[in-house]
């Protein structure tokens, strides 16, 4: 057995499960969420507990039965508690705000930045106060696709990513950005 793949799925109270043979259904309090099944794995449901078995022990078969069961296990935390991502906003000048399905972004070019949100997902900016120089704000991007959600908050951060030398730019809540020295005269 792999170890993530042998380990069941509790289904809390309030989520149905619907399994056909390529495709799982989740749906939950925040909504629902499909999942495709390999053909060599089975998915079966034990009461309140989901349990992915394979047919054979080939490498190939392994790897599949660990990620269906992580994709299964996301789905289900997905539509009961939900994903979110956080991007702190770092520059003089720069600026971030929600405006209808729209995130508009200021960040230092001639020109701002129209971030369409698309469906099923929601973008927050919080102001406050953290301890990184020259920050402006967070953003925060929330839904109940975990891998939507990481790739939105990637997509954001590529419209500028942190500078190595001052740090401005658009960075993930826990990145650590590793400041290079600049020129110095002697």
């Amino acid at each position: 057995m792999t170890r993530v793949g042998g380990k069941r799925i509790p289904i809390p109270s309030g989520v149905k499960i619907t399994i056909d043979k390529e495709q799982i259904l989740v749906q939950g309090p925040r909504g629902s969420l499909h999942t495709s099944v390999p053909d060599r794995i089975r998915v079966e449901q034990d009461d309140s507990e989901l349990v992915t078995l394979r047919d054979n022990d080939e490498q190939g078969v392994r790897a599949l039965h660990g990620l269906t069961r992580a994709l299964l296990a996301n789905a289900v935390t997905g539509v009961t508690e939900g994903f979110s991502k956080e991007l702190d906003v770092v520059g003089i000048g720069f600026r971030a705000e929600v405006k209808g399905k729209t995130l508009n972004l200021s960040l230092g070019f001639s020109h701002g930045i129209e971030f369409p949100v698309p469906e099923g997902i929601e973008i927050a900016v919080q102001k406050g106060k953290k301890p990184i120089s020259n920050y402006v704000a967070s953003i925060v991007v929330s839904g109940n696709d975990k891998q939507q959600v990481g790739q939105v908050a990637a997509n954001i951060r590529t419209k500028r990513p942190p500078d190595a030398y001052k740090g401005k730019g658009i960075r993930y809540a826990d990145e650590l950005v590793k400041l290079k020295v600049g020129k110095k005269t002697v």
